[in-house]
């Protein structure tokens, strides 16, 4: 863990920062009516119990180093996951130089709207990490980071209706005066890392191979003009980096009593979002599976705070390249933290339960959605279809599973 922090701590102070092109803003809170709404549709836990094989977060629960069959049976899980939902699948697949020679990589970015002129990231690693000898070699990482990668899953298929509903009215002509139209241009894309573990010690280079890949690429690729975009520089030609609102990168999760803190001052305003959307779960007893006397998972800020960006994550080369950054990461680590302990029995399902709903009302709040609109649709008759007939989404499934 020392190594983790001072590799980065090390060249910290060269970091520049850069602002969203939105800014910092207000985000419209969900009344007490659509907050219950998205905790109640789908089942917060039915995708993040580990003792349910058909769960997310059970197909994710194996060792998965890079460059391993399991590690691609996981990412090909992840892939058909949200291929079902007719996400834009994008696969960032390079050979990284380790201490143990060439290894292959592949990170896997979904994203619900490519040609969105904006876009908030939420990203975490699927990897696990690589030992060389039994037992040990049967890490799963269920905090690190397989929790968060099904929290991800979830928040999909969550918040998959009520961004199909947002671009409806978006195409429509039928924002009302509530509805922010920037955030309505935003979409949500999804990250996956590969390789973010070190094979041998965290340093510069053996470290975070995925991210630091795709960082790269992101700032030397250059997209077609687009009327909506607002670049950071006017002047420059927009880069997939440059349409990055804010990178949320969460790791470390799922086991009880998080405590988790601001790192940047320039997303202390998303932050506090979070802070925001756990007391509102709480205050409208929407957290009773919650162990008394209450804590929060946060830890206040005060307003103080520099910049503590010496924690080594995927969120370094993208902060280095001025992309705004809220690391949701638990300080101190969890006790089993690279540990043969980091298994399902680190978990603590209220306490996944609670991650799974702040981040549904913190992403619906950000993205300007409605979740009353999960409930009118679930209101209306489904379609009547005979046994023999096959829908057409059911042929694309087939067709896009087949490609994995």
């Amino acid at each position: 863990m020392l190594q983790r922090i001072v590799a980065v701590l090390l060249f910290s102070l060269s970091l520049s920062y850069a602002t969203s092109s939105l800014g910092e803003r207000e985000l419209p809170p969900l009344s007490t009516s659509s907050i219950s709404t998205l905790t109640d549709s789908p089942d917060p836990i039915r995708n993040l119990d580990p003792s349910d094989p058909n769960s997310h977060l059970s197909k994710i629960l194996i060792p998965r180093p890079p460059d391993t069959e399991n590690n691609t049976i996981v990412r090909n899980y992840i892939i058909s996951t949200l291929r079902a939902l007719d996400w834009h699948i994008d696969e960032d697949s390079f050979i990284g130089t380790t201490p143990y020679g060439p290894k292959n990589f592949t990170n896997v970015i979904a994203t619900k709207d490519p040609n969105a002129p904006r876009r908030v990231v939420l990203a975490a690693h699927f990897d696990s990490k690589f030992f060389t000898t039994y037992p040990q070699n049967q890490f799963v990482g269920a905090t690190d980071s397989a929790a968060p990668c099904a929290i991800m899953l979830d928040l999909a298929e969550t918040l998959d209706p009520l961004l199909n509903a947002r671009a409806k009215r978006v195409a429509n002509g039928e924002l009302d005066g509530d509805e922010d139209e920037d955030a309505a241009e935003t979409t949500l894309q999804l990250v996956f890392f590969d390789g973010e573990e070190a094979f041998v010690d965290w340093t510069a280079t053996d470290s975070i191979y995925g991210a630091r890949h795709l960082a790269e690429l992101w700032a030397n690729s250059y997209l077609p003009p687009h009327p909506k975009r607002r670049l950071m520089s006017p002047s420059a030609p927009a880069t997939p980096l440059s349409t990055i609102e804010h990178l949320v990168l969460l790791d470390l999760l799922g086991a009880p009593n998080p405590r988790v803190r601001s790192f940047f001052p320039d997303t202390g305003w998303l932050f506090d979002a979070l802070v925001s959307a756990e007391a509102r779960l709480y205050d409208a007893g929407l957290l009773a599976d919650a162990p008394a006397p209450w804590q929060s998972f946060f830890v206040p800020r005060t307003g103080a705070e520099a910049n503590l960006g010496y924690m080594g994550d995927d969120h370094v080369p993208f902060l280095q390249r001025g992309v705004n950054v809220l690391h949701v990461i638990v300080e101190p680590f969890p006790r089993v933290w690279h540990r043969l302990g980091d298994d399902a029995s680190a978990l603590d399902l209220p306490t996944l339960r609670r991650w799974n709903l702040i981040m549904r009302v913190f992403f619906s709040e950000y993205l300007g959605l409605r979740p009353e609109d999960r409930r009118k649709r679930s209101q209306e008759p489904s379609p009547s279809i005979s046994p023999p007939m096959v829908r057409k989404s059911d042929t694309e499934l087939v067709s896009h599973q087949s490609c994995v």
